[in-house]
This record gives structure tokens, sequence and C-alpha cells, in this order.
């Protein structure tokens, strides 16, 4: 299978053209023609992080690079490029970018200024970071959660427990940004949460069980455990007087200025989107050149009206949620924030498109679609996890109907 040469009939500027080259360079060389193996090794291969920062797509700059771009093009079409390439590996790369959006969002300069760079480390000794939110009870549900961090003004010091789960990279990162309840009154909801750095080795923090899941082999997702786990006061995303004075308004009723975890959600949703593009047009792609090649009643199957409308529809549902995710990245990369559940609007749009596009590329294929020697089951395990994760289907409808309503829906 070849990758596309066009970049989906866009037009780039150098810049932007480089970056992407450079994106599909080490995507053709490195993640495509070992996609399979990754995902059966159920692991994520530290010499590929390795060769990733080595060749320019994983570091602190390169980030930027894709975020500065406020045309959202950069991003969404790098996103794209490397979940068309590898779902498992691109996963465990930009697992990296959620904590990363956290400080971004949420960390004063000083933060920022230190944790960003730990998050990815050196070409030399690449790092990931994990982003802990989701627990066991409480998952798209966040107000749910129970971790709870607790403060000592004596010490300045704060005390964290927490039984996270579905971690994405948890028992193989080295900075990890973790949400927990830090005021008693659960009738705040997720307003009484904050966002903390952590390091890999402080005492009481440890990876717990790594999940054997149905896709996304070569991306790590672990439980993390904090037992006690004590870290200093400027750990804490955005400073306590900032936290102080959130918390205030939310018990006097007003508006709390957003709450951290939701905030970067809200923030990535839209990355979430460009994923299931890319999962979709790996799909679509393979499925349309098998279609194209293999006969069945004397002809190509790809001109049987029923398969040939099958590969129309992949192919222009993929076109409009493509220009849905730039479209998003844009207005995010551009003001900070979306408007009108427009994140919840892409990432369920897209991300039911690779759950369907997969099952009918396995469809178009027949049997052949069925066995290892091809990868769409695969894409098709991987698709499923993206409908779940970040918030379900259910829950981006749930927040598209309150906005088009005004109504609060439960």
């Amino acid at each position: 299978m070849t990758i596309s040469k066009k970049w989906h009939n866009l037009d780039l500027s150098k810049d932007q053209l480089e970056t992407l080259e450079l994106v599909r360079a080490f995507c053709a060389k490195h993640l495509r023609p070992n996609g399979t193996a990754f995902h059966r090794s159920e692991t994520t291969p530290k010499e590929i992080i390795k060769e990733a920062a080595k060749s320019g797509v994983y570091s602190l700059e390169f980030f930027a690079q894709l975020f500065l771009d406020q045309t959202g093009l950069t991003a969404a079409l790098a996103i794209e490029e490397m979940f068309y390439s590898d779902p498992g590996i691109a996963l465990a790369i930009f697992g990296t970018g959620l904590p990363a959006s956290a400080i971004m969002a949420n960390g004063t300069d000083e933060q920022k200024g230190k944790w960003l760079p730990q998050c990815f480390g050196t070409e030399q000794d690449p790092k990931l970071a994990a982003f802990c939110c989701s627990e066991a009870e409480a998952g798209s549900d966040v107000s749910s959660m129970r971790a709870k961090g607790v403060y000592d003004e004596k010490t300045d010091t704060w005390t964290l427990n927490a039984y996270k789960d579905w971690i994405t990279n948890g028992s193989v990162a080295d900075v990890y940004v973790v949400v927990v309840n830090v005021d008693p009154d659960a009738t705040l909801g997720s307003r009484r949460q904050a966002s903390f750095i952590v390091e890999k080795g402080t005492e009481g923090l440890k990876p717990g069980r790594k999940h054997e899941k149905f896709g996304f082999h070569a991306s790590d997702t672990s439980e993390v455990i904090l037992d006690n786990v004590v870290v200093p006061g400027d750990h804490l995303l955005g400073g306590k007087n900032k936290l102080e004075a959130r918390l205030a308004r939310a018990k006097a009723k007003q508006s709390a200025g957003g709450q951290a975890a939701l905030a970067t959600f809200d923030g990535t949703r839209w990355m979430v989107a460009a994923m299931g593009v890319g999962v979709a047009r790996a799909a679509y792609e393979y499925a349309r050149d098998y279609a194209i090649v293999r006969e069945q009643g004397g002809k190509k199957i790809a001109e049987h009206q029923q398969v040939a409308a099958m590969l129309a529809d992949m192919a222009t549902q993929i076109y409009v949620a493509r220009l849905g995710v730039i479209d998003a990245a844009r207005t995010y990369l551009s003001t900070g924030k979306l408007e009108a559940a427009q994140g919840s609007m892409v990432k369920l749009f897209a991300t039911e498109l690779a759950k369907r596009v997969t099952d009918d590329a396995m469809q178009i294929m027949g049997a052949a679609g069925y066995v290892h020697e091809h990868p769409v089951g695969q894409w098709l395990s991987d698709a499923r996890l993206l409908t779940i994760f970040e918030g379900t289907s259910q829950i981006q409808k749930n927040l598209i109907a309150s906005n088009v309503t005004g109504l609060r829906i439960r």
C-alpha cells in the first residue's frame, strides 16, 4: 500500500508543507511498514519513540510547530497522517500531548517553562507523559471522581491519593498530570478539582495493572496508583491563589471560570476527531485498492454497484470529516476555545465514521479482511476505542443537545 502523494487538495504554505512532509517521511519509513508488528507486540517500543525524536516528530519544538499554526492545517493533518500510518504508536506519541495541553492551558509561566520540556525529554533521551483523570467508576463523568488532594499549609505540600484507570502511557510515563478533588463539598462537582504534576519515581506513585485491550495494542494503557504521594505546592497547576479564587466563585454560585480536566478535554476533542479521520482513511484506502484489483463474477468488485456505493460513501464522509476537524482546529488554535459544542460535534462525527468505515472495509474485503494477513481487523479494533475515550459518543450527544436546546441533558 502507498501513502497518498497529495495533501488532500489543500493549499499549504512552505512551512506547513515542510512540517507535514517531515511527518509523512517518518511515517512512511517507520510506522506504516511496521504497524502490524507493533500491534502484535502489545508494547510501546522505546526504539520507535527514540526514532521519532531523532526524526524530529517528537519534541516540544515539533508540537509547538503544530499548535502555533492558527490555521489548524498543520496539527489536523499531522495527527491524521500519524493515525493513518499506525494508530497504536501514534497514540503513544500524541498521548503526551494531552498532559502537555493541560500544562499549557492551566499552568503558570514558570510551570510551563519547567515541565513542558520534561514531558518530551531530549532527542537522546525522549520521555513520555500521561494525563491521569479517568477512574474505574469515573470515566466520562469526571464529577464522580474519588481521588483526593489535601493541603498542608505548614509544609506547603499536597498529599494525593488516587486510583486512576485507563491511562494512556500509564506505566511508561516520566511525567504525570493528575486530577483530584481538593474540596470536600461534593455539590461542587468537577469544579472542586485541580491538577498536579507528579514525577516518575515519587514515593507512593506506581503503575498498576496494564490492560490487555481489544485494539491500540502498541499504546500502553494502565492503572496509575497514588498512595499518599506528597508533592510541593508549586506542583499545583495554576497555583494556589488561582485555585482558591475559583473555588470561592463556585461556592458563591458564580461562574468558576472552567474546570481544568474538562477544559483540557474541550481543547483536545478535535484531535481525537483527527485520529478518527486517519484510521478511517487507512481502512478506506486499503479496501478501495483491494476492490480495484480483486475480481468476482468476471469483473473487479469495485465495479459492483453496492461496493462502489460503499466506497463513495466512505470517500465523501472522510472528506467532510476532515474539513470539520480543520475548522475546529482553526477555531481553537486561533481563539483558545471552541464554540457551540464544536469539539463534541467533530469528535462524534469523525469517530463514529471511523467505526463505520473500518467495518465496511472488512465487509468489502470479505474473508480476506477477517484474517491477520491484512490490517483491516486491526483498524476496526482501533476505531472502536475512539468512540469511547475522552467522552463517549453518548456524552458528546448530551453536550451537543445541551448546546442546541439550552437545557441540561442528563
